[in-house]
């Protein structure tokens, strides 16, 4: 684990976000980080397509979660 130095303005943002998105302030900036990843690496999908991939790799079925 390491250190990443970031702006106080993009903290900021990450704060406001994680709470919205009810994760930790790490928790959303490694999100962020992992998506932007994926999304250099696979140029030509959407945020969508890259999280229905990610959800079929973790093995989530949506469909016992809709019948919920």
């Amino acid at each position: 684990m390491g250190i990443v130095k970031i702006s106080d303005e993009l903290h900021e943002e990450i704060r406001k976000s994680s709470t919205v998105m009810v994760r930790s302030i790490n928790a959303q900036a490694e999100y962020w980080i992992k998506i932007g990843m994926l999304a250099e690496a696979n140029p030509n999908q959407s945020f969508s397509q890259i999280i229905r991939d990610q959800m079929k790799l973790a093995d989530v079925d949506i469909r016992h979660v809709a019948s919920v």
